[in-house]
C-alpha cells in the first residue's frame, strides 16, 4: 500500500500533478472545494493515476483542507511515486 501527501489546488483548468513541495506532491485538481468535489476528484484522479478502482483510493487525513494524506492499496510506495512523476 502506498501512503502519501498531496497539496491540492481546486479549481485548477485541469487535474494534473504539478510537482512536489517539499515532501508533499502538488496536484491540480479541475473541481471546485464545494460539497466534496474537490476530494471526489483528488480519488478518481489518483486512481487513474495509479491504475486501480476509486475504492482503493482513500483521504486518510486532511479532508477539509488543502494538505492531505492518501492511501492506495493495491500499489507498493516506490511504484505510486514513480506514476506520480510520469504523471507530473
Amino acid at each position: 500500500m502506498a501512503r502519501f501527501t498531496v497539496k491540492v489546488h481546486p479549481r485548477a483548468r485541469r487535474s494534473a500533478v504539478t510537482g512536489r513541495l517539499g515532501e508533499a506532491w502538488k496536484v491540480d485538481l479541475g473541481a471546485p472545494p464545494v460539497d466534496g468535489k474537490a476530494n471526489e476528484e483528488l480519488v478518481r484522479f489518483l486512481a487513474e493515476v495509479a491504475g486501480v478502482a476509486r475504492g482503493r483510493v482513500r483521504i486518510v487525513t486532511g479532508t477539509t483542507g488543502l494538505m492531505k494524506v492518501v492511501e492506495v492499496e493495491g500499489v507498493e510506495q516506490g511504484e505510486m511515486e514513480r506514476l506520480l512523476l510520469q504523471s507530473s
